[in-house]
């Protein structure tokens, strides 16, 4: 059962970090900025990959959200509060970047 626990709020926490690294691109998206799919986009689909495998672990520890019941419907509030905080953690690192410049010319 602790595995499971650790499973789901790890798949959590990357999922929402995920969520966020997509989300401007998908309102590029379908604002029609985006005509057709890139070799930059690529580029930038495995960079938000690696960055979210790196924001999950270095996070990860942070999270401290229990599961002490049973029940499918614990699962499920274990992973959206999972995946809130990972998609808020991504939300503030993304906008810390960003006032620092770090991503000049493409930022969204």
């Amino acid at each position: 059962m602790i595995h499971m626990i650790v499973a789901i709020k790890l798949i959590g926490i990357f999922l929402g970090v995920l969520a966020r690294s997509l989300a401007p691109y998908l309102r590029k998206l379908r604002e029609g900025k985006v005509k057709n799919f890139q070799k930059r986009h690529l580029a930038s689909s495995i960079g938000s990959l690696v960055l979210g495998i790196i924001i999950t672990l270095l996070i990860f520890p942070q999270f401290q959200a229990a599961a002490p019941e049973n029940g499918f419907d614990v699962y499920v509030k274990l992973f959206c509060t999972a995946f809130g905080f990972g998609f808020g953690w991504h939300a503030i690192v993304s906008e810390a970047a960003s006032w620092a410049g770090a991503f000049r010319g493409g930022g969204s």
